[in-house]
């Protein structure tokens, strides 16, 4: 894909080419997901939650609102990134997901909350919580 291209080489030229395409294409949650993830690479945590946000109005990604959940932890907005973690989950991103969503749960303070997401973890993967 060209604007995985130029956002490796040239993240800026990258979210141009995106933008574009967001423009061109807005009823098209990929067009906002690669918009997001350009965004990211140049930096621009702020765009890539709202283009991220777009892609999940129009339909239900995993992959959308797990990045989400990453760019709202990196704000410290813990809450924020322990539902979009959650999200993802139940789009079916898996596993990862619901382990973040622990850890998102733990960092908002919501230990019950957090329990719980650990013990569906551990009977989801058969492993041991360590953390």
């Amino acid at each position: 894909m060209l604007v995985a291209r130029t956002t490796a080489a040239d993240p800026m030229r990258g979210m141009t080419e995106a933008r574009r395409w967001a423009t061109r294409f807005g009823a098209d949650s990929e067009a906002w997901v690669t918009l997001g993830t350009a965004c990211r690479a140049a930096y621009r945590t702020h765009d890539a939650l709202v283009a991220f946000e777009r892609a999940l109005q129009i339909e239900e990604r995993p992959d959308a609102a797990f990045a989400a959940g990453f760019l709202y932890r990196m704000k410290q907005d813990h809450a924020t990134a322990g539902a979009r973690f959650a999200r993802a989950y139940a789009a079916g991103h898996g596993s990862e997901a619901l382990r973040e969503n622990a850890r998102a749960l733990m960092a908002a303070g919501d230990q019950a909350a957090a329990a719980e997401a650990r013990r569906l973890w551990e009977a989801e993967t058969g492993l041991t919580w360590s953390d």
